[in-house]
């Protein structure tokens, strides 16, 4: 295991030197986008209609963060589960998406999206809301403000944590893990 310092956007050669279990920590802009913002991307896609913000070597953190507290720039900003964004996935990742950040194990044909477009997957840690919100400098809503918490944000942050979970080789920390444990059996 590495630890990695990212700033997006990526670019393949930096996709292919993540492996699952790697650690990074990311700084730059990080876009926010869960279902109902997912299926307004992919619609406009398919429409031929620009997105809210270019695709291209992007990371999307799967959240919708909680109401902003006075002298905050965001509430608490976990990451929800992202086997819910899995239909749409794919689509993005065809055309640019190099990372996505949430929680849980993805659908086979979303490792097969990240190996054939070269992307990865990224876990943060769920219940630590609080936690990663500290890592956030700047939150800016830039579409579907209509959707509230699930609007798409641009966000600034620094040394954000995560793991890779899902690399270009099929490297799966989850599975890994599982395989692990039955074999200290």
């Amino acid at each position: 295991m590495k630890e990695h310092r990212l700033r997006p956007p990526l670019d393949d050669e930096t996709v292919a030197r993540l492996r699952a279990g790697d650690r990074v920590l990311i700084s730059g802009t990080v876009y926010t986008a869960r279902d109902a913002a997912h299926l307004r991307m992919v619609d406009a896609l398919k429409r031929g209609e620009p997105l809210p913000f270019g695709l291209q070597g992007q990371v999307i953190y799967y959240v919708g963060p909680t109401p902003t507290p006075p002298g905050k720039v965001i509430g608490s900003a976990g990451p929800t589960t992202s086997r819910r964004m899995d239909p749409l996935t794919p689509i993005l990742l065809e055309h640019g998406l190099k990372a996505t950040i949430g929680k849980g194990a993805r659908s086979e044909p979303v490792k097969e999206a990240m190996r054939k477009f070269k992307a990865v997957y990224l876990a943060a840690v769920g219940g630590a809301g609080a936690l990663l919100a500290q890592r956030v400098l700047a939150a800016e809503v830039v579409a579907y403000e209509d959707l509230g918490p699930e609007a798409v944000r641009r966000l600034t942050v620094e040394d954000f944590p995560a793991l890779v979970i899902n690399d270009i080789y099929g490297g799966d920390l989850y599975e890994a893990g599982k395989a692990q444990y039955r074999n200290a059996l």
